[in-house]
């Protein structure tokens, strides 16, 4: 598959490691008072700390450095980070992007051979693939697929209380046999699905565009959740969570859905929940998914016992508020988890600040404060940012664009890459102190790897310690760059 904007860098980027790891030790010995001196013999350093770097102008993009990096005991003046591997905080589900109907439209598009390369690349551990372990899908379409539809679509006046119409014929033309393509390259991928809009015959405004769920149809809303995870399961998918509603107060999508708190806790506790129960599903129940400014959203709906009790956790996006709400949503519930599930990069935005802002707020960010998954939001785009429906997002920029078997990595690809390259499921975030100019978090592999992902979007070079058990290596970070640290 050709990667047309991949670019190459042979220099590496700036390493400080000690005047310890610049000497050579000279061991000399004589024959008699007069004899001649042995040759000098150096000790080889052995590299203890592998780095992949990607720069703001696009100079290095995820590429491993070649120079040495050794722990030592010698002390320094600059500033330490000290990885407490023992200090563990959340665990993590893993990284990637919404694949919306029109990214699985694109792809289905391609020919057979361009498709199985990109996924090989996308989906893929081995080498230089990205590994994404985390996707969300729809439930119906996204604002981001060619066509408005629900999986119980009828004439204008009708309803179906017994779903009897319900059909995932439409995902069963593109999405759901590109899951099944990458289910085969990677079976341990977790999907979350949501919702844009119920079927319009069960909304307040008999329309696609914002409404609410009529409460006369609850119970056979929950069905319709049901009937989906079920279905999708008979064709070998299993969905891990589902959240309630894409962005529930914001109704001028194309679908959407307006839904209040109080409306999400009765939902959730009268109808969707004891569905589930009865049905034995033990798909997660997710909450909110949507902005930072909003977390008494969640805590509201977890202050409900009743419904508490069927919820897992809370989702969040950050076009508004700051990603240190999550925090305040698990200093309020603790035993509930979090999620981070979209933020888009745009038509108009520049690669530098994009990474940067990002890499931020979206993986450090959310990792900081106690998210599970970090998503971007959509996969794949062709290039003039379509398909999306009437009224639809006309300048989300996919992670690839896709122009019939061409495919470009954009920044997304990179924001993401950084971190499921290297922290893949079931690892850990641990502990690891704050100093200033350098954002990062840390993990915990569950082959026992740390992982540090650090930005340094300052306009000069940081040099810093990375201290682990005792012992240091002293490094630096060019201006407007993100790296990935692995020992």
């Amino acid at each position: 598959m050709p990667n047309i904007i991949q670019a190459k860098n042979t220099r590496p980027m700036i390493i400080y490691s000690l005047l310890l790891h610049m000497l050579l030790f000279w061991s000399c010995s004589k024959s008699g008072n007069d004899g001649p001196s042995n040759p000098p013999v150096t000790t080889p350093l052995t590299n203890e700390v592998d780095v992949w770097v990607t720069t703001g102008d696009q100079a290095s993009k995820l590429l491993k450095q070649t120079s040495v990096l050794a722990f030592t005991q010698s002390p320094n003046n600059y500033p330490v980070i000290a990885i407490d591997s023992s200090t563990i905080y959340q665990n993590i589900d893993g990284f990637g992007f919404t694949l919306t109907g029109g990214s699985a439209m694109l792809l289905g598009q391609m020919s057979s051979f361009s498709r199985e390369n990109i996924l090989q690349e996308m989906f893929g551990c081995a080498g230089e693939q990205a590994c994404i372990s985390y996707l969300r899908l729809s439930m119906g379409a996204s604002d981001l697929d060619d066509r408005v539809f629900s999986y119980n679509d009828l004439p204008a006046g009708q309803e179906d209380l017994n779903l009897t119409s319900f059909s995932l014929s439409r995902d069963t033309i593109h999405l759901i046999p590109i899951l099944k393509e990458i289910l085969k390259i990677q079976p341990g991928i977790k999907f979350m699905a949501s919702p844009w809009s119920p079927p319009v015959w069960m909304k307040s405004n008999g329309s696609s565009i914002g409404g609410n769920l009529l409460s006369k149809y609850n119970d056979v809303y929950a069905d319709y959740f049901v009937k989906y995870l079920k279905s999708m399961e008979n064709n070998g998918i299993k969905i891990d969570a589902v959240t309630i509603q894409n962005e529930p107060q914001h109704g001028g999508n194309n679908p959407s859905l307006v839904m209040s708190a109080g409306e999400q806790a009765q939902f959730i506790k009268k109808h969707l929940g004891p569905k589930f129960r009865s049905a034995g599903l033990n798909t997660k129940i997710i909450i909110w998914d949507h902005n930072c400014d909003r977390p008494e959203y969640p805590v509201s709906i977890l202050n409900d016992s009743e419904a508490k009790s069927f919820i897992d956790g809370s989702a969040f996006h950050l076009y508004a508020g700051d990603i240190s709400a999550l925090s305040q949503v698990h200093n309020a519930h603790p035993d509930k988890n979090l999620y981070f599930t979209e933020q888009w990069t745009g038509a108009n935005g520049s690669f530098d600040g994009d990474l940067q802002w990002h890499v931020k707020n979206v993986v450090i960010g959310s990792m900081r404060n106690w998210s599970k998954v970090a998503l971007e939001w959509n996969l794949a785009s062709d290039p003039l940012f379509d398909p999306h429906t009437p009224g639809g997002c006309t300048q989300c920029k996919g992670a690839l664009t896709i122009n019939k078997n061409i495919v470009t990595k954009n920044v997304g690809y990179y924001i993401i890459a950084h971190a499921s390259r290297f922290v893949p499921t079931g690892s850990v975030r641990i502990e690891s102190n704050t100093i200033s100019n350098v954002h990062q978090v840390v993990f915990l592999t569950p082959k026992g790897k740390k992982v540090m992902l650090a930005l340094n979007e300052t306009d000069k070079s940081e040099i810093f310690n990375i201290q682990y058990k005792g012992k240091k290596v002293l490094v630096s970070m060019q201006a407007h760059s993100v790296a990935t640290f692995v020992w």
